[in-house]
């Protein structure tokens, strides 16, 4: 419901709360109303709209259709971080305002995306922090959804990138029991963005495990992206899986060809996505692995 819209109607007809509330309920039950949010009983609502020439559903169309338009905002964001494509993503994100936001759910994809942009960008810790805490200690206190194990990946990156392993192993710990607990989880199938949250903590927490040297449990959560990327018809993250894959059979020492094979894989999967980072990322580890065995 958008109060916002019975308030300007309220002061476009030039009509005071008392004179608006007279025969209908008291001021007090109006002030509550328009300035805390507590709704009243629908037949004074039904009634105090009807003398401003509104419907009760008129105060929810704004208000839908701005969901609505965040929510496509918001996922669109998604799709370009997942896609590494950050200066999209910065731009798109400095034109939203989190005060804008009515749902719970939006403010917490806002939140993770500010948040792991800024961890992905180098930015500030403590604007990372601030970000990943209003999930954390805020909109998901008992941590039921995904997006308090997103700021859990966040803060393992962080930590990851400054070498303090000990606190980068303990949130990735968190991860990897909550992808255990909900591996056959299902959506919908208008549910991308969900599977993106999921291959998301999926593919950071097997890249953390190859640094940890830890190739098989990496190596299972890389196939478990894969196969979820194969079954969802998603090819957002199959380079860069393909990538994972190719450095833990290199840390496995397995044949030159298996991992020449990974590496070409991974390179046409990236030219499919026009994924040039991920194209140079490529080069590099197949030039270091070439000279690594001169």
């Amino acid at each position: 419901m958008d109060i916002n819209i019975f308030i300007e109607r309220r002061k476009e007809l030039k009509m005071s709360q008392v004179k608006l509330c007279q025969g209908i309920c008291t001021q007090s039950t109006l002030s509550k109303f328009e300035n805390n949010g507590r709704v009243p009983s629908l037949a004074i609502l039904n009634k105090l709209c009807e003398r401003l020439g509104l419907s009760v559903d008129d105060l929810y169309k704004n208000s839908s259709a701005s969901t609505t338009h965040m929510r496509t905002v918001l996922n669109r964001i998604e799709s370009d971080l997942m896609m590494e494509d950050y200066s999209k993503v910065s731009e798109a994100l400095k034109d939203l305002n989190v005060d804008d936001v009515n749902n719970n759910e939006l403010k917490m994809q806002f939140y993770y995306q500010k948040g792991l942009f800024t961890t992905l960008t180098n930015g500030k810790f403590e604007e990372l922090f601030y970000n990943f805490s209003q999930i954390l200690d805020n909109l998901d206190e008992e941590h039921r959804t995904i997006y308090s194990y997103l700021s859990y990946v966040g803060m393992g990156i962080f930590y990851s990138r400054i070498n303090k392993m000990e606190q980068a192993e303990f949130y990735f710990g968190k991860v990897l029991e909550y992808i255990n607990v909900h591996k056959d989880q299902t959506f919908q199938k208008s549910g991308l963005n969900a599977y993106l949250r999921i291959l998301t903590i999926v593919f950071y927490t097997a890249d953390f495990l190859i640094v940890k040297n830890d190739f098989e449990t990496s190596l299972e959560l890389v196939k478990r992206g894969i196969k979820l990327c194969s079954e969802q018809h998603i090819t957002y993250y199959l380079p860069r899986l393909k990538l994972l894959e190719a450095k833990i059979a290199i840390g496995k020492n397995q044949p030159a060809t298996v991992v020449k094979d990974l590496l070409t894989d991974a390179m046409a999967f990236a030219k499919i996505n026009h994924n040039e980072v991920v194209e140079l990322r490529i080069n590099a580890l197949r030039k270091q692995y070439q000279d690594m065995n001169r």
